[in-house]
Order: structure tokens, then C-alpha cells, then sequence
């Protein structure tokens, strides 16, 4: 990047910084820094280095049985993400305006094998969809398709911009796709936070035959729907939406919605669940039974944005019916929130639940990374894009992979190391760790502040074994523990495990 060019991107994040401290004042009092940074990150395309491997061991949490590991780093302002049948991982670095694709894992070592930059001069691409042998690819003004060889991993001809002249003035520029039923649905967001739109496409979900040909309105009243997808159980489709801001900390929420053709969700005369909007709600009150309320809400400014129905990663007993949804995180807050993926469940009536399902993006208001989208792998392992730190993420269920330990830490610099490689001691780390999940160790012990809150600790246990003893304590362990089958290839993954924590 040319010095010209530095200058003019420090004077415009200048100006933009101070825009959003007068309407941060003038609107709920003083921002946190997480919120002024958050809102650069969406202005102007702010990011932070990607976190030290420590970093994200200590702070990344998945649920009990899972793992998490960093597949890939170095994509400022990725976008959203899709997994080719040859397991190869397609990106959109949005602000470079490139599509890019990261090798498929060949060597197993839980890393992608190399990054190809496929299309470049993109306009602000924002999300993909691969449909029999096309990739299709939303920009912030046309939607275009690449013709591609999935299993090969190659452009087989040239991008065709199929639908163009698209609106991307003002807020919400990006633009999101899915193809359902046949057609292309588009997603395109407000201009604003809450107005009465003059482009009648804003702030609706269009849709369009595949050669982007006859465009019409599908659903309306939809703020800023990122996120869709389609329930495998019912066909229908799904998408959230962002609800609107300056009206405080906890309201209105953000949604979920079951888009159906023709209706109408509230925006901007509605929040929430049938509640008037204080600024365009007056003499609408016929709309609180005749606009669709959504099926779900988030916390109020979490920003929902990409969704993703599970359909075949590998996952536990609770997750038949579940989608994974990416919290981008608030700035409209005094107290940062969000910053963190989710999973719904349905139950048989149709209610919803949500649980933490990949959280520690935010701490105390320092945040190390903002969630985008979700992909599933064809090794049954989820992807997760955060343009924040411009990282992809991977998170399997009984599966071993790179547990993003620092190896060069002081805290594992131990003498009795010595004799492993590196390689060695981070497969022996990530194996023990799943070994750890495997078995119910949690239920009995605590762990580096984790498990059973009335459990011995496992913490401290280098100053009392040495990896060979503590392998073969594991042959015949004190009562109550059980002598699980363990061969000493295991046994030892254990034990480097422990004691390098």
C-alpha cells in the first residue's frame, strides 16, 4: 500500500472515529473502546493481528467434546465462507475484493495447505453459494457466477456478472445470497438505521432465475438480513435479521426469521415482537397483526449474520435439528456483547433454544476476534470466518486437531520435553486433549479452572511427575478413577497433555 494511500485511510478512520463519538454522545453517552473499534471495523475495515496461539487456547471455549483449532490466518476482512465437495475452502476477503481459496487439508495436520487467489477486482464481495457447477458470488452492486470444478479445484471459465446495477449507497451495502427452490435469493439491506426507504429493494430479500433475470420482491420489511439458509427438516427458509440501533443497551432484539414469499416483517414501523417503533410506528398499529413477527430473537445489537443448518458435520446427541448462527458483536452497547457463535435448537413444538457454542471473542471488553459465517467440511468439522483478526477457525466433535497451543510458551519450556520435536509435542498436546474429552475427566476434576467445580485438580501436576511416570499411573490410577484402555501411545498423549497445561 502506497504512502498516499496509508494517509488517506489514517484521515478517513480519523473522521470516521469522531463521527461515531458525537453520535455515541449525543445518542446514549461515551462508547467503550470495544464499540468504537467494532464500528471501525464495519466502517472502514479496522482489524487486529490475529491473536497469539496461546491467546486463543486460554480464551476459546467449545462445548464438552469438541475442539477448536485455527485453520488459517493472514485474510483481512474475510468474509463468508463455503467448503467445496473437494474439501478445498473458498473465502471472500471483502476488502481486497478477492475471492480466495485455501487448499484442502491433505497432509492431516488440521491446516489448510496453501492459499490461491482466484478472482481479484471484486467489489466489496460479501457472501458465495456453490450450486451444481457454478460459484455464485455477491459484490455490494451485482451478483456474478463462476463457472467450477469442485473436486479439482479450479475456475473453468470466466466470471459473469449476471445481475448488476445493484443499490449500495449508504448503510448495508453488502449483499447476501442463497439459492432455494430454483431461484437466487438476494438479500439487500437498508440505507439507514430506521427510514422509509425510496429504492422500494432496499431492506428486502429479493428474488431472481439463476441467470439473474427476472428480478422481484420476495419479502419485505427486513432491516439488514445477512444470514440465510434452509432447514433440512423443513425446507424452509431461514434468515436473521439486524435490529435497529440508538435506542438504548438491551432494545430491540435482533432476529431470527422464517422468510416466506410475500410477507412483510415490520421494518421500520415495527421492532421485535410487535412492539411500534417510537420514531415510525405512529398510526401503524395494523401492522402488529398483519407483519410477521420472527421466531426468535437474539440480544438486542449481538448482529447476527451468517446461519448455517447442520447438515452433515459430525455432532453429539441435541443437534438433529440445530443451525449454527455467527454473533458479529455489538457497538451500539455501553458493555460489549455478543462476539461469539451460537447454536438454536428446535425443539418438536417449534420453540427455540440457544447455547454457547464457540465463545471468548470478547473478555471483559478486550476482543480478539468477530465471527462472520459458518461452513461445514467434508472431514465433519465446522469453519468459522472473523474478519476481525482475518482468521477461519475449525471446531470438530471427537476429533483431534490443532489445539493452538503456542509451543515456544514459557509455560511448557520443560526440561523433560527436551527429547520431542515440536511436531512431537503439539500432536501429542492435541491428542491427549481429545483423550481428555473422550473419557468424563471433567466430571471428576478440575482443570486448568474448568470441571467438576468439587473435583481434585489436575492443575500442577508437573511438579510431582514426570511425563514417563504420569503414563504409567494411568496403567493402574488410584481409586476411583478406572484403568481405561489406553495402549502407551496414549497414555503418553495424555500425560504431555496434562503436563504441558
Amino acid at each position: 500500500m502506497s504512502i498516499l494511500k496509508k494517509l488517506l485511510w489514517a484521515l478517513l478512520a480519523l473522521i470516521v472515529l469522531l463521527a461515531i463519538v458525537l453520535v455515541g454522545l449525543l445518542s446514549f453517552g461515551p462508547l467503550s473502546i470495544a464499540s468504537i473499534k467494532a464500528i471501525l471495523n464495519v466502517a472502514i475495515g479496522y482489524s487486529v493481528e490475529a491473536p497469539a496461539a496461546s491467546t486463543v487456547a486460554e480464551r476459546l471455549k467449545v462445548p464438552a467434546g469438541f475442539s477448536v483449532g485455527r485453520y488459517a490466518e493472514g485474510l483481512p476482512k474475510v468474509r463468508f465462507i463455503e467448503v467445496s465437495r473437494g474439501g478445498d475452502l473458498l473465502a471472500v476477503l471483502s476488502r481486497d475484493g478477492q475471492l480466495v481459496l485455501l487448499k484442502r487439508d491433505a497432509n492431516g495436520d488440521a491446516r489448510h495447505d496453501g492459499q490461491e487467489l482466484i478472482l481479484d477486482g471484486l467489489k466489496g464481495p460479501n457472501d458465495l453459494e456453490f450450486y451444481r457447477d457454478w460459484l455464485y458470488i455477491a459484490e455490494t452492486n451485482a451478483v456474478g457466477r463462476l463457472p467450477f470444478d469442485q473436486e479439482r479445484g479450479v475456475a473453468t471459465g470466466p466470471y459473469q456478472r449476471i445481475i448488476t446495477e445493484l443499490p449500495d449507497s449508504g448503510n448495508h451495502r453488502s449483499k447476501s445470497i442463497r439459492i432455494y427452490q430454483g431461484k437466487l435469493l438476494l438479500s439487500i439491506g437498508s440505507t439507514c438505521n430506521v427510514c422509509i426507504e425510496q429504492d422500494k429493494r432496499r431492506a428486502t430479500i429479493m428474488s431472481y432465475d439463476l441467470d439473474g433475470k427476472n428480478g422481484q420482491i420476495y419479502a419485505a420489511g427486513l432491516r439488514n438480513s445477512v444470514g440465510l439458509d434452509v432447514a433440512p427438516w423443513d425446507n424452509q427458509v431461514y434468515a436473521t435479521d439486524n435490529g435497529r440501533d440508538l435506542l438504548g443497551d438491551d432494545y430491540p432484539v435482533c432476529e431470527l426469521n422464517k422468510i416466506e414469499r410475500g410477507k412483510s416483517y415490520g421494518w421500520p414501523y415495527i421492532n421485535g415482537f410487535g412492539d411500534l417503533d417510537p420514531d415510525f410506528g405512529a398510526g401503524q398499529e395494523a401492522r402488529q397483526q398483519s407483519d410477521v413477527q420472527p421466531v426468535f430473537g437474539f440480544k438486542a445489537h449481538n448482529a447476527p449474520l451468517g446461519i448455517r443448518f447442520i447438515r452433515r458435520a459430525h455432532m453429539p446427541e441435541g443437534f438433529e435439528r440445530s443451525a449454527l448462527v455467527a454473533l458479529h458483536g455489538s457497538w451500539n452497547r455501553s458493555k460489549a456483547d455478543g462476539y461469539k457463535v451460537v447454536s438454536l435448537h428446535w425443539a418438536e413444538d417449534g420453540s427455540i433454544s440457544s447455547w454457547d457454542f464457540l465463545s471468548g471473542f470478547e473478555l471483559n471488553e478486550d476482543v480478539i476476534g468477530r465471527p462472520v459465517d459458518i461452513a461445514e467440511g467434508q472431514d465433519g468439522c465446522v469453519y468459522i470466518s472473523d474478519d476481525y483478526a482475518g482468521s477461519i477457525y475449525r471446531v470438530c466433535y471427537q476429533q483431534a486437531q490443532n489445539t493452538l497451543v503456542d509451543l515456544a510458551a514459557k509455560k511448557i519450556e520443560d526440561k523433560q520435553f527436551a527429547s520431542l520435536s515440536t511436531e512431537e509435542l503439539r500432536v501429542g498436546i492435541a491428542e491427549g486433549e481429545a483423550l481428555y474429552q473422550q473419557y468424563p475427566c471433567a466430571s471428576c476434576h478440575l482443570f486448568n479452572g474448568e470441571g467438576e467445580a468439587g473435583g481434585k485438580t489436575l492443575d500442577g501436576l508437573s511438579s510431582r511427575y514426570s511425563m514417563a511416570q504420569l503414563a504409567n499411573y494411568f496403567l493402574s490410577p488410584n481409586a476411583p478413577m478406572p484403568a481405561y484402555p489406553l495402549d502407551i501411545a496414549k497414555r503418553r498423549a495424555l500425560a504431555i497433555y496434562l503436563l504441558a497445561e
